[in-house]
């Protein structure tokens, strides 16, 4: 279990930053990885913050985070939470830490009203499909992300 759970500050950049890379390499998508410290701490300290983030530490050293952001729902006419990311370091994996992070996003989500909190998971990862679902959470069977960037976003955005 950590030691301690609580709101990233400025100074966590670079160990937040070190997770998402692990993170990245442990979903097989490096190759999609071009964050930077900058571009992460203008996200989430920048003048127009686009995401919060809570750290987990065990002995002084960031060992999980979570990373969420707020969004809509258009049939409940309320706010929700997106959780983006749910990070432990494998070392510290079944010890709580997870937990508790979870747990805590959907404190806020609770403490905020939000109608609904939410989040993607990686269908070959039946671990994390296993502890989600165990944790209360249902695992949409009927819907699938849409996503478009990079050059389709240009076409898309020009045909406007």
């Amino acid at each position: 279990m950590a030691d301690v759970i609580r709101n990233a500050t400025p100074l966590d950049i670079a160990g937040v930053f070190g997770l998402m890379r692990e993170l990245a390499e442990f979903e097989k998508l490096t190759h999609l990885f071009v964050a930077t410290e900058d571009m992460l701490r203008d996200a989430l300290f920048g003048a127009r913050p686009a995401a919060e983030a809570l750290v987990a530490e065990q002995d002084g050293k960031i060992v999980g985070y979570a990373l969420y952001f707020q969004n809509f729902s258009t049939f409940l006419s309320r706010r929700g939470l997106y959780l983006e990311d749910l990070y432990v370091q494998p070392a510290l994996r079944g010890s709580g830490v997870g937990t508790a992070l979870l747990r805590r996003v959907a404190a806020i989500a609770v403490e905020r009203q939000c109608g609904r909190f939410e989040w993607s998971v990686l269908d070959w990862n039946q671990t994390a499909i296993d502890f989600y679902t165990k944790m209360g959470a249902t695992v949409l069977p009927d819907w699938r992300i849409v996503r478009v960037t990079d050059e389709a976003l240009n076409r898309l955005a020009g045909a406007a």
